[in-house]
C-alpha cells in the first residue's frame, strides 16, 4: 500500500474528492438546467455547441464520453441541433466511415449569445473566492484530470 494523502483509518466520504466533486456536479447541473428553460435550447445542447465551438470534440461518440451522456440520447440531441440548422454532418475525409459535427453559422451564433448568461452565473457561484482561489481550482483539476487521462492510458492494452 502507497502512502498518501488518505488514510484507511481517517477515510471518510464528507472529506473525499470523488463525493464532492459528485455533491458539486449534482447541485451545479439543474442549476445549469434551469438557466435554459427560458432560451432557445436545452443545458445538454449547449454543451454539445460548446464542445463543438471550443473544439473539444467534433464526433458525437466524443461528445457523448466527454459528457458522460448516453450514445442514444446524444443523437437525439445532435438531430434536434441539425433539424434547427445549429450544426452539420458532414463524412470525415480521412475515414469515410467517421461522421464529424460542426456548427454552423447560425450555431455560432447562438452558442456565443449564452455564454454571457452561463458566464453571468459562474462569476455569482465564485463571488467569494478570489482570482488566485479560482485560478488555483482550476489548476488542480486540469491536473486530476490529467492524471487520471493517464491512468487511462497506462491500462489500455
Amino acid at each position: 500500500m502507497t502512502s498518501g494523502h488518505y488514510t484507511p483509518e481517517t477515510f471518510n466520504a464528507r472529506n473525499a474528492v470523488g463525493y464532492l466533486l459528485r455533491c458539486t456536479l449534482n447541485l451545479l447541473q439543474p442549476r445549469m438546467e434551469a438557466l435554459f428553460t427560458d432560451h432557445e435550447f436545452t443545458f445538454v445542447q449547449w454543451c454539445v455547441l460548446m464542445q463543438l465551438r471550443d473544439g473539444l470534440a467534433n464526433r458525437a461518440a466524443d461528445i457523448s464520453r466527454n459528457l458522460n451522456h448516453d450514445s442514444g440520447a446524444l443523437t437525439r440531441v445532435v438531430d434536434q441541433l441539425e433539424g434547427r440548422g445549429l450544426i452539420e454532418r458532414t463524412r470525415s475525409t480521412e475515414d469515410r466511415r467517421m461522421v464529424e459535427l460542426a456548427l454552423t453559422p447560425d450555431g455560432r451564433t447562438a452558442v456565443d449569445a449564452s455564454v454571457p448568461l452561463v458566464v453571468d452565473h459562474v462569476n455569482r457561484l465564485f463571488e467569494d473566492f478570489s482570482r488566485e482561489d479560482l485560478d488555483m481550482l482550476i489548476g488542480m483539476l486540469k491536473r486530476m484530470i490529467d492524471k487520471l487521462q493517464d491512468g487511462e492510458k497506462d491500462r489500455q492494452p
